[in-house]
């Protein structure tokens, strides 16, 4: 007899003969111990396993701000005494190579907008920068852009040598009238990957193209990426007094640019450590 299916017996009642009551017996079903240990060895095993997943977790919590470096316990000097440091290790290099890069870092969080900008610097430290002028040649933004020193000037034959991959330029500009072509033309699929694409915030779609492709030709660009801004600031054969004009110059647009940010985005950005 299968012991799933219940059994039934008849009990005649003596009141009732004519009327038997049946009533239903179930199996009984019994568990041994050791099925009720392993249940409860299973069940602490997965407590065990997620609170050592949650612990893990803990760990791997990442901080909002950059970890910063603790500035007491490193070796200061000033300013024109660390850049004599710095120049004693490069005899006999060309003095016209920009070699000396500046590194500040910014105490900031990480999820949120970044500076980004030109400047030029007291003492020029490219000076062999090709700027290019999207405008016709025949308009009086390419005739500008003629005088101030651009390298190429030009609208749709520029275009195509864009989209044929000649790109020998360091800087681009156009004006605000041209840039709706530019758009249409699937420029900025190419140029914005290189940091070439004109922009307003960074002031290279203008009107006043003469005055862009001047301070171009002896300006920087910076960008921070992940605290830290970092930009070339002398060449090899600069004076201690070239280079600190430059720094200093330098860390002061910073600056600047972190307040005027703290009071339009209210997101506040410190410099914290300059390297050089």
């Amino acid at each position: 007899m299968n012991i799933l299916q219940p059994t039934c017996r008849a009990v005649v009642s003596a009141s009732t003969p004519s009327l038997p009551l049946f009533r239903a017996q179930l199996p009984i079903r019994t568990f041994s111990s050791s099925t009720i240990f392993s249940a409860q060895k299973v069940q602490s095993a997965s407590a065990k396993s997620a609170a050592q997943k949650a612990k893990q977790k803990r760990k791997k919590k990442k901080h909002a701000a950059y970890k910063m470096p603790q500035l007491n316990e490193l070796t200061q000097y000033t300013l024109c005494d660390a850049i004599q440091y710095i120049k004693a290790f490069e005899a006999g290099h060309s003095l016209s190579t920009p070699k000396y890069d500046l590194a500040i870092r910014l105490k900031t969080k990480k999820d949120g907008p970044v500076l980004r900008n030109q400047i030029k610097l007291p003492y020029s430290v490219k000076t062999d920068i090709r700027v290019c002028v999207l405008a016709d040649p025949n308009s009086k933004a390419g005739k500008q852009a003629k005088e101030a020193g651009a390298a190429i000037v030009g609208l749709e034959d520029v275009f195509d040598q864009i989209k044929n991959g000649k790109i020998d330029f360091d800087r681009c500009i156009t004006t605000p009238e041209n840039l709706p072509q530019l758009n249409k033309a699937g420029l900025p699929r190419i140029l914005g990957p290189r940091g070439l694409m004109p922009s307003m915030k960074l002031g290279t779609v203008t009107d006043n193209v003469s005055t862009s492709v001047k301070n171009m030709l002896g300006g920087s660009t910076y960008r921070e990426r992940q605290g830290v801004i970092r930009m070339a600031v002398g060449q090899l054969g600069f004076t201690a007094e070239q280079l600190r004009d430059n720094v200093k110059a330098f860390i002061s647009q910073v600056r600047k640019e972190g307040n005027a940010m703290a009071e339009a985005q209210n997101f506040y950005k410190e410099v914290y450590e300059v390297v050089s």
